[in-house]
């Protein structure tokens, strides 16, 4: 069975994002992570990337890296943008763009089912709402948290909303970077 990895950027004080327009310009992650971004990052992505040949992502996450990814031409955005990705959305109705399939049906089956095909790992990138549904049915195997050495002060926190159960995981590992950035990687208990 193929593992379902999440991964997502976090400030030491929890913010993940943010789509206030009074506070986005210091809440999203790329304008207060790019200071971190360094050839350890980006290794460290790579290696996510190369371990992965699918991306689940949802509908806001898929449109924001289709905009900046999809447009690249580069060694290092050939593997992003050739990867099949699906997509979870309640507002789409279909998917034309990016290499996008749109998930059909109850979420929750499908992404079961996409676990079930032979493969290497899904990679899902960022945390939003689509986490309440993998989390609530037990779908995600690996959490990886990159904590940015930074206090952004505003904006929408890790998994904030989501209505869940307390779920407990384990610390499986840790990766330190240079710049400060520390990868926890946690599985569920």
């Amino acid at each position: 069975m193929r593992k379902l990895i999440e991964s997502t950027f976090v400030s030491l004080d929890g913010v993940i994002d943010d789509t206030t327009p009074s506070t986005a310009s210091r809440a999203e992650p790329q304008h207060w992570g790019h200071p971190y971004w360094d050839e350890q990052h980006a290794a460290y992505s790579a290696r996510l990337m190369a371990e992965a040949d699918a991306l689940l992502l949802g509908r806001v996450t898929f449109e924001a890296f289709a905009r900046s990814w999809g447009s690249m031409d580069t060694p290092e955005a050939k593997p992003m943008n050739e990867m099949p990705k699906y997509v979870a959305s309640r507002t789409l109705t279909e998917i034309t763009t990016w290499n996008g399939t749109l998930i059909k049906g109850d979420v929750a089956e499908e992404v079961a089912k996409l676990k079930e095909q032979p493969g290497r790992h899904i990679l899902k990138w960022g945390t939003g709402e689509l986490d309440t549904t993998l989390v609530r049915h037990g779908l995600v195997d690996e959490f990886h948290f990159w904590y940015f050495p930074v206090i952004v002060g505003a904006g929408k926190h890790l998994f904030e909303g989501v209505g869940f159960d307390t779920t407990h995981l384990r610390l499986a590992d840790v990766e330190r970077f240079d710049s400060g950035i520390v990868v926890h990687i946690y599985v569920p208990k």
